[in-house]
């Protein structure tokens, strides 16, 4: 039986690779696309994905300090430039995950519970809740892939661009 940390880290790297594959398929002259007036553009349904695992990483090391909030990271202007930034975080929570003691994972983390509610969330609890986050934004981007004309790949079974017959 896996342990938690394992459990998550098989997850957080399969569930990488997927929207690695998705991300790659986006065509760079459509990250501006914004089907509906309220809808984000492309770049910014994607883009939260690596954050995300900057956010783990905080979680992991520092933890989060919320009175002094962080300056906002822009998207890159491409798809490879997108990738590379994917990469470079992804590889670099593996690292501190792998580093990181199994019983540490029970500890807590202050994070938002609710609009405007901070609490103590358990990190093992918080590793899933970004990577469950992670996997919507993916679903949104795919989306967001059949509507620019790119190939959409397997995700979770066979898609009309990518089937397994």
């Amino acid at each position: 039986m896996p342990t938690a940390k394992q459990a998550f880290l098989e997850a957080f790297q399969r569930e990488h690779v997927t929207t690695m594959r998705v991300l790659r398929a986006y065509p760079d002259d459509k990250l501006d696309l914004k089907p509906h007036p309220k809808a984000k553009t492309a770049r910014d349904v994607i883009w939260p994905v690596a954050l995300g695992d900057g956010l783990i990483a905080k979680a992991l090391t520092t933890g989060f300090d919320w009175s002094k909030p962080g300056k906002p990271v822009g998207p890159p202007a491409t798809v490879a430039e997108m990738a590379e930034a994917f990469e470079r975080e992804h590889q670099r929570v593996v690292e501190i995950l792998q580093g990181v003691d199994e019983s540490s994972l029970g500890e807590t983390v202050k994070f938002f519970t609710g609009p405007k509610t901070m609490g103590d969330v358990p990190k093992i609890d918080f590793l899933w809740f970004i990577l469950f986050d992670h996997i919507h934004h993916r679903g949104q981007f795919s989306i967001y892939l059949r509507m620019a004309d790119g190939r959409v790949p397997a995700i979770y079974g066979p898609s009309s661009d990518e089937p397994w017959t």
